[in-house]
This record gives structure tokens, sequence and C-alpha cells, in this order.
């Protein structure tokens, strides 16, 4: 199944704040935030205001993202831009040497010059909404072509 991610993080570069895989399907979302240290005045105004959830430890976030992700044995997670994957991708390791179970993922890095999710999410800069917006944007040029 494909997932479409999006993650918000503290500033460029920054700590991972919230994560969120919608899938194609309608079912349900996985969606996590995790405590941020010391925010950006920017994320301070605009991620910690709409987050919506409350944070939690990033090992629960871990475990969580594994039992997520336990049902699809070919997982295709597809991003806008490269730090959400790879916030995804240290969220999976555990520990020294050490990762998360999952099958074998395959990402895909989509430039989409016409994707604006300030327009067209309905909470900017939550990264559920974010990620609904995406899907919602791609399946629509899908359709179209």
């Amino acid at each position: 199944m494909r997932y479409f991610l999006d993650a918000e993080f503290n500033g460029f570069g920054g700590g991972l704040i919230s994560i969120a895989l919608v899938p194609e399907d309608q079912s349900t979302a996985f969606y996590a935030a995790l405590h941020c240290d010391a925010p950006t005045q920017w994320v301070r105004d605009h991620v910690l205001p709409v987050l919506n959830t409350d944070p939690l430890p990033r090992c629960e976030v871990t475990t969580r993202l594994a039992a997520y992700l336990d049902g699809d044995s070919q997982p295709i997670v597809i991003a806008d831009w490269p730090e959400d994957i790879a916030h995804l991708l240290l969220l999976m390791v555990t520990g020294a040497g050490a990762r998360m179970p999952t099958p074998t993922i395959v990402f895909k890095l989509l430039d989409l010059p016409m994707f604006d999710s300030t327009d067209l999410s309905r909470t900017p800069h939550n990264a559920l909404s974010d990620a609904s917006a995406m899907k919602d944007f791609i399946l629509r040029e899908e359709r179209s072509i």
C-alpha cells in the first residue's frame, strides 16, 4: 500500500516534532508527536498550536510505528521533502546497531512544484493534515492523467 508522509521538525535540520503516514485507502492513518525541547519561534507560532495530540516518548512512537506497518508486506512511502523521509528512517532506529523490524520499504521522493500544503491543507503545519492534503493532491493528479 502507498502511504503519504509528512513530518514537522524544529527548524532546518532540527529534531522531529510530529509525523504522519496517511494510507492510500480509507484505513486509519498513523500520527504521533514528540516533545520539542527549545522550539524555534516559528515552531512555537505555527506547529505546536496545531499538533492536536499529546507528545509521546520517542520509544513509544517507534513501537506504535512498528505496529502500524506490521500488517503491510510491501509499504511504499511517498514524500515531497527529503527531511520527512530522513526523520521517518531515524525514528526506526532503536539503538546502536538496532532498528525496528520492518518489511522492505520503498521510498519515493516526489517533486511536486504545484503542491503547497500551506494552501491545500485543512490545518497547515499539522503533519496529519499536510500528509492528507498531499495524498488528495497526488490522487487527483493521477486521476487526471
